[in-house]
């Protein structure tokens, strides 16, 4: 683009945002803390998801050094619900190092934000241009979506070469003035004009230039290859008591998908089992246990990202056998209205609804 046609884009985004932007926390308080935890709420998750979890953590940690000596648990149970549990472990590993390492003080270089365990080139460029301004152009979602569509670039965007020229395209457009007001323009511009479905091009302020848009493109553009089946996987799971009535639950490892969550212990049906068969050998193989199983719960279906299952719940008693944690990181025993004090996957969390009614 010429130097013109790039100033242009840059005046007629930049008017837009000053007159259509949201009010939101992160925005009105601007503070590394509250930039860091923001990025992290908001990847892969919608604004409307995120914020009460955004108020609500900095309600309970105001400061990084709040959140670095809070106990992780704690985190976790408070991140129920939001998803990719991950981000919260890893941004509770970042913060720890950053108290420890920068004396709390979240740095204001790019390189210095990038050599931090946990920060990732997007969230190093978010934090250096919205907090520092200085001219790192951020690159997510919306941004991808907004520039391909206004380049019309028809290659597949989750192919790295897409978007390694998507981020070369936003590097060249950023406002040097104005770096932090420009990248959160584009991406508000994505969120709430220029939007996956239905993109609203009539009120869109760089339409007059989009490709995708003069040439009827914006249903196909950005492409993106065709998924492949997601699978389907049957699971089940004992809600096992003991003698006095405490009922057994198990943490699932850091390296493992839901890590440093609790859940009641089971496993993926085999071919050829019946669920309780399936119940029944995961006690065994992963708690060294001999359970017996009583009743059913209802079924409880639930979408990942990559997958989807049946959840597949039994009420049991514990029979023989003293439990141990060969898969887990830790199991507990602990009393039916205890269950609220942990935090669990939300499909358990269903599930532990079923178990409280039945309690009453």
């Amino acid at each position: 683009m010429e130097s013109e046609q790039i100033a242009l884009f840059q005046h007629q985004l930049l008017n837009w945002f000053t007159k259509n932007q949201r009010s939101l926390p992160w925005r009105d308080n601007r503070t590394a803390w509250f930039t860091l935890l923001s990025e992290v709420m908001l990847q892969q998750t919608r604004v409307d998801q995120a914020l009460p979890y955004f108020l609500k953590f900095t309600q309970h940690y105001p400061t990084i050094q709040d959140f670095a000596k809070a106990d992780r648990d704690e985190i976790l149970l408070l991140w129920e619900g939001l998803g990719y549990y991950s981000r919260a472990r890893n941004l509770y590993e970042t913060a720890q190092i950053i108290v420890r390492d920068f004396d709390g003080n979240i740095p204001n270089d790019y390189q210095t934000l990038l050599s931090i365990k946990g920060i990732g080139p997007y969230t190093a460029a978010a934090i250096a241009s919205q907090v520092f301004n200085q001219v790192y152009a951020v690159v997510d979602g919306n941004v991808i979506r907004v520039l391909s569509r206004f380049f019309g670039l028809t290659d597949d965007v989750t192919k790295s070469k897409t978007k390694k020229q998507i981020q070369e395209l936003a590097d060249t457009l950023i406002d040097s003035k104005n770096p932090g007001e420009f990248n959160e323009a584009i991406m508000e511009l994505g969120a709430t004009i220029c939007k996956p479905k239905n993109p609203i091009c009539e009120t869109c302020p760089i339409s007059s230039q989009c490709m995708a848009f003069s040439t009827l493109q914006t249903d196909s553009i950005p492409y993106k290859a065709p998924k492949k089946k997601v699978p389907h996987h049957h699971i089940g799971i004992g809600v096992i008591a003991n003698h006095e009535g405490k009922i057994l639950i198990a943490k699932r490892p850091d390296d493992k998908m839901l890590g440093g969550l609790w859940e009641f212990p089971g496993g993926k049906q085999e071919i050829g089992e019946t669920i309780e068969e399936t119940i029944i050998r995961e006690f065994d193989e992963e708690i060294g246990v001999h359970i017996e199983l009583h009743y059913p719960y209802p079924i409880i279906k639930h979408a990942y990202s990559h997958f989807k299952i049946s959840l597949h719940s039994w009420k049991g008693i514990l029979i023989s056998g003293v439990p141990q944690a060969k898969e887990s990181s830790e199991i507990k025993w602990i009393w039916p209205d205890e269950l609220a004090n942990y935090a669990f996957p939300k499909a358990n969390r269903k599930l532990i609804d079923y178990i409280l009614t039945e309690q009453k």
